[in-house]
């Protein structure tokens, strides 16, 4: 028998948090198939490239962005995935704070931010089988702020309590206990670190400043 022919894609999950909102980077598909659909960014490895090479190669390509820390999330190879051929793709994770607008390129007529929340929502509005892609980067990075200091990426350097629980909120999808969250995180050891400083940018009374501590993995974790 001979072996199958198929190519090899890169599909890119790249997660932040903009304006309150947990937010995924996607792009207007300018050829087909599937023109003019959003998606996730991504697109067929070169013969002489490594496949993290080409998840860097494609997100710069197709919006202009610099390249951000990529994990591998998964493979996908549902015979019917692609409609020109058998393609199977190896998806990449990326999660980081403060990330600019994207800019168009290659082949994508348009590059955004979208909510997450609207996406899930809407399966049909992701080309290919990008919600399902998308629905397992979320639910990664949701089930990561439960075990590790994740959440932090979010925020900026020196941060407060309050918009530290912002994040878990926008990435979550849930309202928390002020009280609750503030003695979960200041009493997980190396959760947190304080910075000795506070700061009325919030508004209100001085809140204390703090940063990531040490730890890799919280215990007890962050449970949902």
């Amino acid at each position: 028998m001979e072996p199958a022919r198929m190519a090899v894609t890169v599909d890119l999950v790249v997660l932040t948090v903009r304006d309150g909102l947990f937010s995924v980077l996607t792009v207007r598909r300018g050829v087909p198939p599937y023109r003019g659909r959003w998606a996730l960014p991504g697109g067929f490895v070169e013969l002489d490239e490594d496949l993290p090479d080409a998840a860097a190669r494609e997100l710069a390509e197709e919006t202009r962005l610099a390249a951000v820390h990529l994990e591998q999330l998964g493979t996908y190879g549902r015979p019917d995935r692609d409609p020109r051929m058998r393609v199977v793709t190896v998806a990449y994770l990326a999660l980081a704070a403060d990330l600019p607008q994207p800019t168009a390129g290659s082949d994508a007529a348009d590059a955004r931010w979208a909510s997450v929340d609207d996406l899930l929502a809407t399966p049909k509005k992701l080309a290919f089988d990008h919600h399902h892609i998308l629905s397992d980067g979320v639910e990664r990075a949701r089930s990561k702020l439960e075990y590790t200091p994740l959440a932090t990426v979010f925020c900026p350097p020196e941060f407060t309590v309050a918009e530290l629980r912002a994040v878990y909120e926008a990435v979550w999808g849930v309202a928390l206990d002020p009280r609750n969250f503030h003695r979960k995180v200041t009493g997980t050891p190396g959760f947190l670190e304080s910075t000795g400083e506070t700061t009325t940018r919030l508004g209100g009374r001085p809140a204390q400043l703090f940063r990531r501590g040490a730890a890799d993995l919280l215990h007890p974790p962050m449970l949902r």
